[in-house]
């Protein structure tokens, strides 16, 4: 039975010639793959990193690999697509997903905190160089692992004058936070360390060095 969702493209793996494997977050399954058939180079620009789309699942009564078809995108996101360094964000931020949520997790309001958050950065049209890290403490709210300072404080060890503004301030406070480019790069190193200690997972997130080039 063909069934309709909505899910979030945390990335995609190739799969023979024709096909991908498109790894994605739902409400309805949590983290899954799906399997894709892909023709023209324009279809790939629905499987950008953190794409909302809305397609049909079609079950595989002989394989738990189901597939998917009639991709369409729920939401422009012009604002991310237009700009290199929300772009490079989304690229980083979507691995993070990858590593951090396990295969067939799915955490209550997991998925519509994380289509609020891309809707979020696409509208934001100045101060988002703090988005990152601001991303990264709601995800483990998200997961079940409120951050308090005291949780955080022996992952941000050096860092925790500038971690701790980030703990108590709003979303729009936090955003406006002055930090240098080697600061938020060591938040980040400093959060991730926090995410894999919680989530007992080793999150080795290779598009951290591009997000320290444009951030830097």
């Amino acid at each position: 039975m063909i069934e309709s969702i909505e899910a979030v493209v945390l990335g995609y793996t190739k799969f023979g010639e024709n096909s991908v494997v498109v790894h994605t977050l739902s409400e309805a399954y949590g983290r899954r793959g799906f399997l894709v058939h892909v023709g023209k180079k324009a279809g790939m620009a629905l499987l950008l990193p953190l794409n909302i789309l809305e397609m049909d699942i079609v079950p595989n009564p002989k394989s738990t690999l189901w597939g998917a078809r009639n991709l369409t995108a729920r939401d422009p996101l012009n604002g991310i697509r237009s700009n290199l360094y929300k772009n490079t964000m989304t690229l980083f931020l979507s691995e993070v997903l990858l590593r951090t949520v396990k295969d067939g997790q799915a955490e209550d309001g997991l998925y519509p905190w994380c289509v609020r958050s891309i809707l979020t950065l696409d509208g934001l049209e100045a101060d988002f160089s703090n988005f990152h890290i601001r991303f990264l403490l709601e995800l483990a709210g998200a997961l079940g692992f409120r951050p308090s300072l005291e949780d955080v404080a022996p992952f941000a060890e050096k860092h925790l004058a500038q971690m701790k503004p980030f703990l108590t301030s709003t979303f729009s406070e936090s955003m406006l936070l002055p930090l240098r480019g080697e600061e938020r790069n060591a938040l980040c190193e400093d959060l991730l360390r926090y995410l894999e200690y919680h989530t007992e997972s080793a999150i080795r997130v290779h598009s951290l060095a591009v997000l320290r080039e444009v951030f830097s």
